[in-house]
């Protein structure tokens, strides 16, 4: 087999993971699966991720990437925090919920396999953690560069920001229509709006 740089090899069998864990469930998906769909041998699938709890973590975290970069692209974060949100959450939505319906139930599987898997609770912790940051770190950033203060930490916001989204996209899965869901994530977004009650910094 040919020699593959360990950061490439790494990817493709996220890449991997992503697709077998979207298809089969998290339950149902083993290493040895894994490496199936990656093409490669279990011994390097194993030399690369030991345990199934590092390969799960190494999805999220790519899940987690592919948020943070829908986010960078979908707002010019100097024109304010209510900006970016009405407009990242909208392209969120169209990039990574409409259609990718498998991918969503992909990462609501993690966290249920994670608190009902023993001595793996942590992994959906960090999970929510991890989503958490990165929309309270993106927020801070918007409100910052246009030189604004939002009502609540922005610790706060990012909680209640993923938790709606979370609600939405649920019944979204179960029931995707579309109308309805612009509808909600519109209300759910001057929700989002009204409680960081946004305004310009004194100078």
């Amino acid at each position: 087999m040919a020699y593959v740089e360990a950061s490439v090899r790494r990817r493709q069998l996220v890449a991997a993971a992503r697709v077998a864990l979207a298809r089969d469930g998290v339950p149902g998906t083993s290493l040895r699966a894994v490496a199936a769909e990656a093409g490669v041998s279990l011994g390097t699938m194993q030399y690369v991720f030991p345990s199934k709890e590092l390969l799960l973590r190494a999805v999220i975290e790519d899940v987690v990437d592919e948020i943070a970069e829908v986010l960078r692209g979908a707002a010019d974060l100097g024109m304010g925090l209510e900006h970016a949100v009405r407009r990242a959450l909208a392209g969120f939505w169209a990039e990574l919920v409409v259609g990718r319906t498998d991918v969503q139930v992909m990462q609501y599987e993690l966290t249920t396999y994670a608190l009902r898997a023993a001595g793996q609770e942590s992994l959906a912790r960090w999970q929510y953690e991890r989503y958490c940051a990165v929309v309270a770190e993106w927020c801070q950033r918007a409100a910052q560069e246009a030189g604004e203060t939002c009502a609540v930490p922005f610790g706060r916001l990012a909680r209640v920001i993923v938790a709606s989204l979370d609600g939405l996209i649920l019944q979204y899965v179960c029931d995707p229509n579309d109308a309805r869901a612009r509808e909600d994530l519109d209300a759910t977004v001057d929700m989002i709006v009204s409680l960081a009650a946004v305004r310009r910094s004194a100078r």
